[in-house]
C-alpha cells in the first residue's frame, strides 16, 4: 500500500474506532439524544405563548437556533475533547505514538465530528418536523446546506484550539472548553437576536463564527435567500475557517511536544 493510501486507512480507522467508542457507550448516547431533542422541543414550544400570527415563525426562528447549536456544539466538542477521551479510555500514548501523521489523526477526529454531528441533527429535525407542522415552502435548503458546510471549518478550528487545554491541564482543561462553549453559546444568538445582548459583551458576537452562521441559516430558510444572497456571509465563514484551522493545528502540535518534554500525556499529568 502507498504512504497516502497508508494514511487514508489510518484516517478511516480513527472514524470507525471512534463510532465503535458511540456504540460502546450506546446507552448514554441516546440519553443524551433523547435530553437533546426534548430541549429542542421545549424551546420551540417557548412560539406558544405568542399570538398565533408570529408563532409559527418564531418556531422556525427557535429551531433553527437549536439545531444549528446541536450542530455546531458537536463539532466543537468532541475535538476539543478528544484528548480527555484518549485519557479516559487510557489510550492517549498509544495514538500519539501511532507511525501516522499527526494530522491524520487530527482529520480522523474531525471527519467523525462532522458525520456525527450531522446523524444526530438529521434525528433531531425529524423529530421536530413530526412534532410541529410548519410550513417551510420559502426555505431555500441550497443555501442552508452551503453555510451548514461552511460553518464546519470555523468550528473544527475552534476544537482544535480547545483540545490544546487538556493537554496543558488535565481537569482544568476539560473545564476550560466548556467554558469557552458556554460564551460562545451566550454571544451568538442562538435563540434570540444579538441586539439584545448588553454592549459591554456585545462586541464579542462579531467574533464568533456562530453569529454568522445563524444569520445566514435564517434568512437560507425563513426568507428563502439562495446561495448567492448568502455568499458573503459564506466566504467569512470560509476565511474564519481557513485561518482557524492551520492555527488550531499549530497551536496544537505544539502543545502537544509541551506535553511530551513535560509528562503530561498521561491520564494522571
Amino acid at each position: 500500500m502507498s504512504p497516502a493510501g497508508r494514511e487514508l486507512h489510518a484516517l478511516w480507522s480513527v472514524v470507525r474506532r471512534n463510532f465503535h467508542l458511540v456504540r460502546r457507550y450506546l446507552g448514554w448516547e441516546l440519553v443524551f439524544l433523547f435530553y437533546n431533542v426534548i430541549n429542542t422541543l421545549t424551546i420551540a414550544l417557548i412560539a406558544f405563548a405568542l399570538p398565533p400570527a408570529d408563532r409559527d415563525r418564531t418556531i422556525i426562528y427557535l429551531t433553527i437556533g437549536a439545531l444549528l447549536w446541536n450542530f455546531l456544539s458537536i463539532l466543537f466538542q468532541e475535538v476539543a475533547s478528544s484528548v480527555s477521551w484518549e485519557r479516559w479510555e487510557g489510550t492517549i500514548e498509544y495514538s500519539f505514538m501511532a507511525p501516522i501523521h499527526r494530522l491524520t489523526y487530527l482529520a480522523g477526529v474531525c471527519m467523525y465530528a462532522v458525520l456525527y454531528g450531522v446523524l444526530r441533527t438529521i434525528v433531531i429535525l425529524v423529530a421536530v418536523a413530526l412534532f410541529f407542522h410548519i410550513h417551510l415552502a420559502r426555505a431555500d435548503w441550497l443555501g442552508a446546506a452551503m453555510i451548514l458546510a461552511g460553518s464546519s471549518l470555523p468550528f473544527i478550528g475552534l476544537g482544535l484550539i480547545g483540545a490544546v487545554l487538556p493537554l496543558l491541564s488535565t481537569e482544568r482543561g476539560a473545564q476550560a472548553t466548556q467554558v469557552i462553549q458556554g460564551v460562545i453559546l451566550l454571544v451568538s444568538g442562538i435563540y434570540y437576536p444579538i441586539s439584545v445582548l448588553p454592549g459591554w459583551i456585545r462586541w464579542m458576537s462579531h467574533l464568533s463564527p456562530a453569529t454568522y452562521t445563524l444569520e445566514a441559516a435564517r434568512r437560507a430558510i425563513l426568507n428563502g435567500e439562495g446561495p448567492l444572497h448568502l455568499l458573503p456571509l459564506t466566504i467569512k465563514l470560509f476565511l474564519s475557517g481557513l485561518i482557524l484551522v492551520p492555527l488550531g493545528l499549530a497551536v496544537f502540535q505544539l502543545a502537544e511536544h509541551w506535553a511530551m518534554r513535560n509528562g503530561t500525556l498521561k491520564r494522571s499529568g
